[in-house]
């Protein structure tokens, strides 16, 4: 059986998707492929999103992630949106959310750490959900 595709989505590709991306290998992988990309890209990773993965998950997102455009991800079936808060990219899929997450870029470290536990909690309830559909087909 082949695990469904996810992608996060936000326009730069390089703080909340990232971490869902990491969050989403790192927590769901036996359930569900995880990308992340935007229409835009940033050269780097952002570095608080950068040090906070490493030092609450042990995950180095910038050996592992790389910031992507749209057309750099395989076709995805489930597409997850930030929360851009400027109309969203757009990729053809069979489901898609919006996460509505605020961008924690240039804010402090207690900020986000709020934003990384709420995208932890999603992911696992995506997890949950995507599981309980594979089990039903």
């Amino acid at each position: 059986m082949n695990k469904p595709k996810v992608a996060f989505i936000c326009v730069h590709n390089s703080c909340r998707s990232q971490i869902a991306e990491a969050l989403g290998k790192h927590l769901a992988s036996e359930v569900f492929e995880s990308y992340s990309a935007g229409t835009e890209t940033k050269p780097h990773i952002n570095q608080d999103a950068v040090r906070l993965m490493k030092q609450i998950y042990g995950i180095d997102m910038e050996k592992t992630q790389r910031s992507k455009l749209l057309e750099d991800i395989p076709q995805v079936d489930v597409v997850v949106t930030m929360g851009c808060n400027v109309k969203c990219p757009f990729l053809l899929c069979k489901c898609s959310e919006d996460w509505g997450l605020e961008d924690p870029t240039g804010k402090n470290d207690e900020d986000f750490i709020k934003v990384i536990q709420t995208i932890e909690e999603k992911i696992m309830a995506l997890k949950h959900s995507l599981d309980k559909q594979n089990h039903r087909s």
